[in-house]
C-alpha cells in the first residue's frame, strides 16, 4: 500500500503519539497519513495509518479525503485539525456548542 516516500509536508505539528508520512498518490497530488506510534493487535503490532488529507502540488491546495483512494473538496489548512482534513459539519443543536 505505501510505497513511494517523497518530500514531507506536516500540515500541523502532529499530536502527540502520531507522525505525518506523505506517499505519491499520483503525479501531482500526495496524499498525506496520519500515524499513530501506539502499537495495536489487529496489525500485528506495527504503527496503524489513517488519511489524513491530499496535496496537489501544482496548485499547492489541500484536499479532504473521500476515502484513501479518492480525493475530495479542496480546503483551507485553518479550517482542517491535526487528525484529519476533513471539515466537521455541525447540524442540529451541535452548531451552538462550539
Amino acid at each position: 500500500m505505501l510505497t513511494e516516500n517523497c518530500e514531507q509536508l506536516e500540515p500541523h505539528s502532529p499530536p502527540n503519539g502520531y507522525r505525518y508520512e506523505t506517499i505519491r498518490f499520483k503525479t501531482n497530488v500526495l496524499a498525506v497519513w496520519i500515524v499513530s506510534h501506539r502499537k495495536f493487535l489487529f496489525n500485528d503490532n506495527n504503527p496503524s495509518r489513517c488519511i489524513w488529507g491530499f496535496y496537489n502540488t501544482k496548485t499547492k491546495h489541500y484536499h479532504s479525503p473521500v476515502t484513501h483512494k479518492k480525493v475530495g473538496d479542496r480546503v483551507n489548512l485553518s479550517d482542517t485539525s491535526p487528525y484529519s482534513a476533513m471539515i466537521r459539519q455541525f447540524v442540529g443543536l451541535e452548531q451552538f456548542f462550539l
